[in-house]
């Protein structure tokens, strides 16, 4: 069967997340966005994880379920009968700060489990190392590759894949404190590694221009911090819905199992470009190297993006696909789309009511902008939101890129275009 996963969240224990990213409001979400997998995240928290134990019951092997049926109604048009089809896999994000090769290391990294007892016993672990209770994504000083190890040994059915492998500040090949190689971060261990998120900030077309990044399946997820924000990118499974048949659909993509992702136009995420952002300097790689890397406004080194650290490490000039890979699809969020057309903020009230109205037409975000016809829109909503999802499905859109972590801008429209086509 055909499912959509979004594997990489956090809880209301991390940091600068939403109060609603509660398991009741992430499920309810799910079924509005259409995701019918979620990481729970952050398991490694002890107020989060007696939630977990609490509220979750298993279901399908390595999948669990909510055992309160009161879940909230995001949207009228939704029965929140609909949001208890939602399963959740345990995972959670470390973040492993160490040195190694001389220089401070800031690895992010995601875990994932079948079963409470497993993740009991890298929480117990992982409580001796450091404070896994001040943060949902804790912080450690604990080598990368050690980590792999402890998961190994304590977890054997679980995996470790290395989280928004780009993002220059906390991440396996980040400008700022990553490694250049896979073997370089893990070692003797490289070999159970086999899956890499590529963060908002790339898509599978910037990494398949690293020819070591071959053997990797290319995963994707929103590592929201509120509900609102799910499946801003997520995977598409084509194989048995349970957590083993998942895990290995990522081990051999080959066999068609993993689908595909669901991505961010790239130039959306805030390290797409590098630049500084007090200064307003959003530079591409080539400009950059005419500056030598030094922000001409205040003279101090540029934040080097992700754009720029993959030209850096790739040896091809045009990406490679092997036979049978994985599809990807880059899409902009519904309510970004309605906001362009209707020239409102995405979450004002003109725009959530026209959202709501469409989840109510074509059942969920990802069927309208995945599956539903352009002739279908056209007839039962609009010709400009039929136009739009067209554009954005042959990926033409106009892009600004984001840098230093600013977001950046995807519009389906030029300046000017939308009211002629109104007119």
């Amino acid at each position: 069967m055909q499912y959509i996963a979004d594997l990489h969240i956090h809880s209301p224990f991390s940091r600068a997340t939403s109060k609603s990213s509660n398991l009741a409001g992430l499920a309810a979400w799910s079924a509005v966005k259409g995701i019918d997998v979620i990481g729970t995240g952050d398991f490694t928290h002890p107020g989060w994880f007696r939630e977990l134990r609490e509220n979750l019951q298993p279901v399908e092997p390595g999948f669990f379920k909510l055992k309160d049926p009161n879940i909230p109604q995001i949207l009228e048009s939704v029965p929140t009968a609909r949001a208890h089809s939602c399963r959740f896999i345990l995972t959670a994000e470390i973040s492993s700060i160490y040195k190694r090769h001389g220089r401070v290391r800031k690895i992010h990294t995601i875990l994932f489990v079948p079963d409470f007892a497993s993740a009991s016993r890298i929480n117990a672990r992982l409580a001796g190392i450091g404070n896994i209770e001040s943060d949902g994504r804790p912080i450690l000083g604990l080598d990368a590759r050690d980590l792999l190890e402890i998961v190994l040994e304590l977890a054997p059915d679980g995996f470790l894949v290395p989280a928004h492998i780009w993002t220059p500040w906390f991440s396996l090949f980040g400008s700022r404190s990553g490694f250049d190689s896979i073997d370089e971060c893990f070692g003797d261990l490289s070999r159970y590694v086999f899956a890499l998120e590529t963060g908002l900030s790339s898509d599978p077309d910037m990494n398949r221009l690293v020819s070591a990044l071959d053997r990797f399946t290319l995963i994707s997820n929103s590592d929201c911090h509120s509900p609102g924000k799910l499946g801003r990118e997520a995977n598409i499974f084509d194989c048995g819905f349970n957590y083993f048949d998942l895990r290995d659909a990522l081990k051999n993509p080959a066999a068609g199992g993993f689908h595909g992702t669901v991505e961010f136009f790239p130039e959306e995420g805030k390290y797409h470009h590098d630049g500084h952002r007090k200064c307003g300097i959003n530079l591409n790689p080539q400009e950059t190297l005419k500056v030598g890397g030094i922000c001409p406004v205040c003279s101090k080194p540029l934040t080097i993006g992700v754009m720029h650290r993959v030209m850096e490490l790739a040896d091809r000039e045009l990406p490679y696909f092997p036979p049978d890979s994985p599809e990807f699809f880059s899409l902009i969020p519904l309510t970004e789309v309605l906001g362009e057309i209707f020239s409102r903020g995405p979450a004002t009230k003109t725009v959530m009511r026209e959202y709501e109205k469409l989840i109510g037409l074509f059942d969920s975000e990802f069927n309208l902008l995945l599956n539903v016809s352009v002739d279908e829109i056209n007839k039962r909503y609009s010709p400009i939101l039929g136009e739009a999802v067209k554009r954005i499905r042959k990926g033409k859109v106009v892009r600004r890129p984001g840098f230093d972590g600013e977001f950046g801008a995807i519009k389906v429209f030029d300046k000017g275009e939308l009211k002629e086509l109104i007119g």
